[in-house]
């Protein structure tokens, strides 16, 4: 019976794949010191009664590197744009032209690089335990299967195939995090 035991490790590379990608998102919403649309994905706008992305109410351009516009499409949301923007906590002051949101990218001071190298940590962490959790479903998979009688030979081979999906993406959520870190610590 234990002959048949297929551990899904196709399923297991998704779900840390799944890991890898939302730190991704978590990165590019990180300011740093150049403008980037990607930065306004987590922010929501009250309109038409429910919360919508930023993109799904008007057009984000990145007309230079240090500037970040909104045209929004219905000239009632602008206020409401402009309020979810200063409320996000960016840390950035929106300037309105009609319908058109414009963001200033401040320059980032020595204080705050350091600051968003340890928030860019935390999300390599978070990325890390994701990853740790989706190890440990494989592993209890191996261990009910050797307790309907998988060999010992097969359960290490399993368990040894697991642990180097695991370290395969640790060390890519550690290449991922260094590269963060120069971005935002580089002037």
């Amino acid at each position: 019976m234990s002959d048949d035991f297929m551990l899904d490790t196709d399923d297991l590379s998704k779900r840390m794949d799944g890991a890898l990608a939302n730190l991704r998102t978590e990165f590019a919403s990180l300011r740093t010191g150049r403008a980037s649309g990607s930065m306004l994905e987590p922010i929501m706008v009250d309109a038409y009664g429910s919360m919508t992305p930023i993109n799904q109410v008007g057009t984000v351009n990145v007309p230079e590197p240090r500037m970040v516009t909104i045209n929004v499409w219905d000239k009632g949301l602008v206020n409401k744009v402009e309020k979810a923007i200063r409320e996000s906590g960016l840390g950035i002051n929106p300037q309105l032209n009609g319908t058109i949101i414009m963001l200033p990218i401040p320059e980032l001071n020595e204080e705050r690089r350091r600051e968003l190298t340890k928030v860019a940590g935390g999300y390599a962490e978070h990325a890390r335990v994701a990853v740790r959790n989706v190890r440990r479903d494989g592993m209890e998979q191996i261990k009910r299967a050797k307790g309907d009688g998988m060999s010992e030979d097969d359960q290490k081979i399993w368990e040894s195939e697991v642990q180097d999906l695991t370290n395969a993406h640790i060390k890519r959520i550690d290449e991922m995090l260094e590269h963060k870190q120069e971005e935002i610590m580089q002037v």
